[in-house]
């Protein structure tokens, strides 16, 4: 902590908050934790695995879904093992350059996961509208240049962030209100003028996952009103069938947000505990649900994790009966 003006002083570290009014329990309360990290890798891993290995999988629809896999993936490494200290070491101190470098990575990878969502809406409302032209349109090279623009997109927007938080000072307090840094937690803590950080960090929200949320409405109208023209009542069905899995993943991303920033703007004045549960949904729910979810509604899938896991059991049983 440092002095300014010998009125003041400027904080050089943030602390980090666990599940408030919870801290006798959060030796039990890391276990659930630590499962969840865990299924996140394996099963996001997985994912990616499976579909990197097997060449019938490098389809748009796929190859979408190994995205938000990696996107999970990266989520998940910059929110549980923080969490994790917090729970089973009572690590809560983090350096401002450590903060501002977790904070870049959850927005980056929110923002990625947002963008992600969107594009496999694209995918869905191509292969509902247009089946027969479906592979000429989305061709690998139109995928990767879909990839590349959402990374473009994300970066040049987050990378301001940390560079407009460097310029601020933290002597109101250092005591941040969730597990992890967040953009408008931490400018809530500075002293100096945040007008810059709070116009820009609106817009940053509204240009990605606002934008993207309105996009992905878009998408699920078209592609409802081309279900509804088909004749077919198992057309239909087969159809929207195909649109669960992706409409679990928006569901589970995007409802914890809105809900929380309906609460936060228009909603009573309810503990802490509740703003942090919604916060903890929406960064590490996602990612150990959307694996589960794509796993069980998608055969594809389960039927290459079963050939792989079937593959190395019997590679492993052929070489232990050899030793």
């Amino acid at each position: 902590m440092l002095s300014v003006n010998s009125t003041k002083s400027v904080f050089c570290t943030f602390l980090v908050t666990g599940i408030p009014g919870l801290e006798d329990l959060y030796i039990w309360i890391s276990i659930p934790f630590c499962a969840m990290f865990l299924i996140t890798i394996v099963g996001n891993m997985t994912i990616i695995i499976v579909i990197w290995r097997e060449q019938p999988l490098h389809v748009p629809m796929y190859l979408f879904l190994a995205m938000l896999a990696a996107s999970d993936l990266g989520l998940s490494l910059f929110t549980f093992p923080t969490m994790l200290r917090i729970f089973l070491l009572a690590a809560r101190e983090l350096t401002t350059s450590a903060c501002f470098t977790q904070m870049f990575f959850i927005h980056t990878f929110q923002d990625l996961e947002s963008a992600i969502i969107l594009a496999m809406a694209f995918d869905r409302y191509v292969a509902i509208s247009c089946p027969l032209h479906y592979h000429s349109i989305l061709t690998n090279t139109v995928i990767a240049r879909i990839g590349l623009a959402i990374v473009v997109r994300t970066f040049t927007v987050q990378l301001p962030l940390p560079i407009l938080l460097g310029r601020l000072n933290f002597c109101y307090s250092n005591v941040l209100s969730h597990s992890y840094c967040l953009h408008p937690d931490i400018i809530k803590l500075s002293c100096s003028n945040t007008r810059v950080n709070s116009i820009f960090g609106l817009f940053v929200v509204l240009s990605t996952m606002g934008l993207d949320f309105l996009l992905i409405l878009l998408s699920y109208i078209l592609i409802l009103k081309t279900v509804l023209s088909m004749a077919s009542h198992s057309g239909r069905l087969k159809s929207l069938n195909t649109c669960i899995s992706h409409l679990c993943a928006v569901v589970l991303f995007f409802t914890p947000m809105i809900c929380l920033s309906m609460l936060h703007r228009f909603g009573p004045r309810l503990p802490s505990y509740v703003y942090v549960t919604l916060a903890n949904m929406h960064f590490l729910i996602p990612p150990v649900m959307n694996p589960i979810v794509y796993v069980m509604k998608t055969k594809q899938i389960r039927d290459k994790i079963k050939k792989l896991y079937t593959i190395k059991t019997t590679v492993k049983a052929h070489a232990t009966s050899i030793s």
